[in-house]
């Protein structure tokens, strides 16, 4: 799982959060909501290796692959269905290296027959552990989830254009054996078929899930949690996002009346001061008065971003 501990991450010497323990399990689907402005890409490239926390620890599995959707997109010559295998490196290495071994093999360039027989074996064992067989079937799917045609398949990527090229990235993002995968704003340049298709899909996939979007439908469709960046806080909260927003709002309706019953208990205290203080029958009353402000912990406002 991925662990927090003690965690600060600050900006350009400014804290976005400070002193965070948290604790995301495998499978987990999390919503990641805050203000402008106040971290989440920060969080995401804290989650992808891209920063390092002020203080504490990021702690996450050594083995966890990490799945990201990338800003930019190359005018490269590529074709669509090649450009999006291609984000899973092990799959395109095990290939490179079958077809160097078979040709080498067929050929009787190497040196060593029985070696390399035994080789091409297990790099077809490992090819089949990670479903390499069924690949392009499997980003098939998805380039069709995401509205691209069968003629699409064979087009360089160059001549897509920008908003295509982010459903690209999304494609190449979604078909990595990832354990963690980061989305930001993966709604953007969907038209609302593929929109309900990504819901779906999202559901079905094992992998944990860490998403920052702002439609609000699409959070409640998907995600089990969020995880929302507060006041310099980041507090995990069960349930989707409208379940969050019901959440947050009666805390804020319990904050703020507390904060206006202590108010009411200050005032009667520093009324009984102002009147009785230099009184000498009131003196140690009011005497005590001052050490119980002193001693109150003062309740804030609520705030709402």
């Amino acid at each position: 799982m991925l662990v927090c501990k003690q965690l600060t991450l600050a900006r350009a010497g400014h804290p976005l959060i400070e002193d965070v323990d948290l604790q995301l399990h495998p499978g987990w689907r999390v919503g990641l909501v805050g203000a402008n402005g106040a971290g989440k890409s920060s969080l995401f490239a804290l989650f992808a290796g891209e920063l390092q926390p002020e203080k504490g620890d990021l702690l996450m599995p050594a083995h966890w692959k990490l799945a990201r959707v990338s800003q930019e997109t190359p005018a490269l010559p590529d074709t669509a269905l090649n450009f999006v295998l291609a984000g899973d490196a092990e799959l395109m290495q095990l290939e490179a290296e079958l077809a160097r071994l078979e040709k080498a093999h067929v050929a009787g360039e190497s040196a060593s027959h029985a070696a390399d027989g035994e080789r091409i074996a297990h790099l077809h064992a490992r090819y089949g552990d990670i479903d390499g067989y069924s690949a392009r079937a499997r980003v098939a799917e998805i380039l069709h989830g995401l509205g691209f045609s069968d003629a699409d398949f064979s087009r360089p990527v160059a001549e897509f254009s920008g908003g295509w090229r982010v459903r690209l990235n999304l494609a190449r993002a979604l078909s990595c054996r990832a354990d963690l995968l980061l989305l930001d704003e993966p709604t953007n340049h969907l038209d609302l078929d593929a929109v309900l298709w990504l819901e779906d899909w999202l559901k079905k996939r094992p992998c944990a899930l860490i998403v920052i979007s702002h439609d609000r439908d699409f959070l409640d469709a998907v995600v089990e949690r969020i995880m929302a960046i507060e006041g310099g806080r980041l507090t995990l909260y069960g349930g989707d996002y409208s379940t969050y927003e019901r959440t947050r709002a009666a805390r804020l309706l319990a904050q703020q009346a507390a904060f206006a019953a202590q108010q009411r208990r200050v005032a009667h205290l520093q009324s009984f001061i102002d009147r009785f203080k230099a009184k000498a029958t009131k003196a140690r009353q009011a005497q005590s008065r001052v050490k119980a402000l002193a001693r109150m912990e003062s309740v804030a406002a609520a705030h709402a971003d």
